[in-house]
Order: structure tokens, then C-alpha cells, then sequence
């Protein structure tokens, strides 16, 4: 993982005892395909968070905010 910044949503991640699956788009073309299909765009890291409900959010960037939101934890 070359990316600082999903180096450190990873980090975030684990400290927060939020389950999570990494896709390594940069080595997965199919990854790599299946990312800019749902997003239109290629910029990483790229959180996808499912909800209860079967819906999901995608967030853009290593964006604390908006993931503590989405994960509704107080961080």
C-alpha cells in the first residue's frame, strides 16, 4: 500500500474497531474498474460504508468527518 493517506484511514480504521476489507486498486484492475464505475473518478482512498438498510455511502478521501458521520462514531 503506497498511499499515505490510505495508510493512515487504515490506521484510523483498526483504532476505531471498525471492520473493513481493503481493495488494492492500484495492483487489481477489476478493483481498479469496479471503483471508478461506482465513483467517476480515480483518486483513493475510497470508503465505501454499508448500512443496515442494504444502502451504502461512498467517501472520497481520508475524510475523518465524514467517515466518524457515516460510521456515526464521536471522533
Amino acid at each position: 500500500m503506497a498511499c499515505p493517506f490510505c495508510k493512515m484511514e487504515k490506521t484510523w480504521l483498526e483504532q476505531n474497531n471498525i471492520k473493513h476489507d481493503i481493495s488494492y486498486v492500484d495492483t487489481d484492475q477489476s478493483e481498479a474498474i469496479e471503483m471508478v464505475r461506482k465513483t467517476g473518478q480515480m483518486g483513493v482512498p475510497v470508503t465505501e460504508v454499508l448500512f443496515e438498510d442494504s444502502s451504502s455511502e461512498m467517501i472520497i478521501g481520508f475524510d475523518v468527518p465524514k467517515l466518524s458521520k457515516a460510521l456515526d462514531i464521536g471522533n
